[in-house]
C-alpha cells in the first residue's frame, strides 16, 4: 500500500499519527507531493484522487481511497485487532464522531482558512480574503477556550483514552503556529493535554 502525502501539512500528520498509535506504519510506502510546485494538480495525482488534495491511500490492487478520516476508518476496520482510536461501544463511537465534527467544522477548517487567505502561500492559484482569513484566526482561538474548559474534567477529548479525536485535535493546534496562533497562557488544561499528546511517540512521526 502507498499513501501520497506532504509531511509538512497536517492531514497526513493526522493519518501518521494514526497510524502510528496503532503500530501500522509499518504497514504503508509513504510517497511525497509537493503542494507547493502543484504536483497534485497533475493528471496522474488527479487520477487518484480528483479532489487534488493530500492524503491519499492506494491499495495493492490500485483501489485509491481520498480524506483523512476515510483512510483512517479503512485501517480500523481492516485491522481489527490494533488499538480501536475510533471508539468500540455505541457510545464511544458516537462521541467520538460528535468531537470529531466539532474538532473539523470549528477548529480545523478555520485554521486552514486562515493558512490560505493569510499566508500567500496559494496566491498563484486562488482569490484569497486576508480579512476573512483574520476572522478565522477569531474563531479558532475561540475554539481553543472551549477545548480547555472541555479538558478541565478529562485527560483526552472523549475520557481517560486517547482517540483519533485527540489525534486531529493536536495535529490543529500544531498547525496554527503557521498562522501565528499558540495556546494562551490561561489555558492550562488544553496546554497540559498537548503536553501529554507532545510526549507520546506518535508525535515524532
Amino acid at each position: 500500500m502507498k499513501i501520497y502525502e506532504t509531511a509538512t501539512a497536517p492531514n497526513p500528520r493526522r493519518v501518521r499519527m494514526f497510524l502510528a498509535e496503532k503500530g501500522l506504519l509499518d504497514e504503508v510506502e509513504f510517497v511525497q507531493i509537493d503542494l507547493q510546485k502543484g504536483e497534485n494538480l497533475s493528471p496522474e495525482f488527479t487520477a487518484k484522487n480528483p479532489m487534488r488534495k493530500v492524503p491519499v491511500l492506494e491499495l495493492e490492487d490500485g483501489i485509491c481511497i481520498s480524506e483523512t478520516m476515510a483512510i483512517c476508518r479503512y485501517f480500523e476496520e481492516a485491522y481489527p485487532e490494533s488499538t480501536a482510536l475510533l471508539g468500540r461501544s455505541a457510545l464511544e463511537k458516537a462521541l467520538v464522531e460528535q468531537w470529531l465534527r466539532w474538532v473539523e467544522f470549528y477548529f480545523a477548517v478555520p485554521t486552514g482558512m486562515a493558512f490560505q487567505h493569510t499566508s500567500g502561500y496559494f496566491k498563484d492559484r486562488m482569490k484569497c480574503f486576508p480579512e476573512w482569513g483574520e476572522d478565522c484566526k477569531t474563531a479558532v482561538t475561540k475554539f481553543m477556550g472551549f477545548l480547555d474548559s472541555q479538558l478541565s474534567t478529562r485527560s483526552y477529548l472523549c475520557g481517560d483514552a486517547l482517540t483519533i479525536a485527540d489525534i486531529n485535535a493536536f495535529t490543529t493546534v500544531q498547525f496554527a503556529r503557521v498562522i501565528k496562533v499558540r495556546i494562551p497562557d490561561d489555558h492550562p488544561h488544553l496546554q497540559a493535554w498537548h503536553d501529554r499528546m507532545l510526549a507520546r511517540p506518535s508525535a515524532k512521526v
